[in-house]
């Protein structure tokens, strides 16, 4: 599977309150969590993202708390995956059990800026910034868990198995 879009760019130890506030916790609908995605850093982030883009940022991203609003926020504001140098272990397990893919990726932080253009292969982990002429290489994605980025995230993928 290939994941294309633009790049938007965060530092390092992106906690779970600036990806979604806490005040926003009150609903689980992942397009009214989107509209207030990382707006205490950008407050025109989700305005200006199009469906298919691609956050990027340094180390430790998602630490905090272990809300699962955090990957739906994401999701739900249109970006596709998450690139970083690496994340938080609450964050990681919440984002594949939500759908959401991550690419720990070294040295993609000093090599992709906002607005880079960005695609990724996920069988291979080849991230490629294409407007800079740079390549990353991150873990590919392991099949059981592109199964569940398949099916939108764990809880489809157990009623899916049990639907047959």
């Amino acid at each position: 599977m290939a994941i294309e879009g633009k790049a938007w760019k965060f530092g390092s130890n992106v906690d779970t309150d600036v990806i979604i506030p806490a005040r926003y916790l009150v609903t689980t609908d992942s397009s009214e969590l989107g509209r207030h995605c990382m707006e205490g850093v950008d407050p025109s982030f989700s305005e200006s993202v199009s469906v298919g883009d691609v956050l990027v940022a340094g180390e430790n991203f998602g630490c905090g708390s272990s809300r699962e609003h955090a990957p739906m926020a994401i999701k739900g504001v249109g970006i596709s995956c998450v690139i970083a140098e690496s994340f938080a272990r609450i964050f990681f397990r919440n984002a594949f059990n939500m759908g959401l893919a991550i690419f720990e990726a070294p040295g993609v932080y000093e090599g992709i800026e906002t607005g880079d253009e960005i695609s990724i292969d996920t069988d291979t982990g080849r991230i490629v910034n294409r407007t800079r002429q740079r390549e990353f290489s991150a873990n590919p994605i392991p099949p059981f868990m592109q199964s569940l980025l398949e099916a939108g995230g764990l809880m489809a993928y157990v009623m899916n198995r049990q639907r047959g």
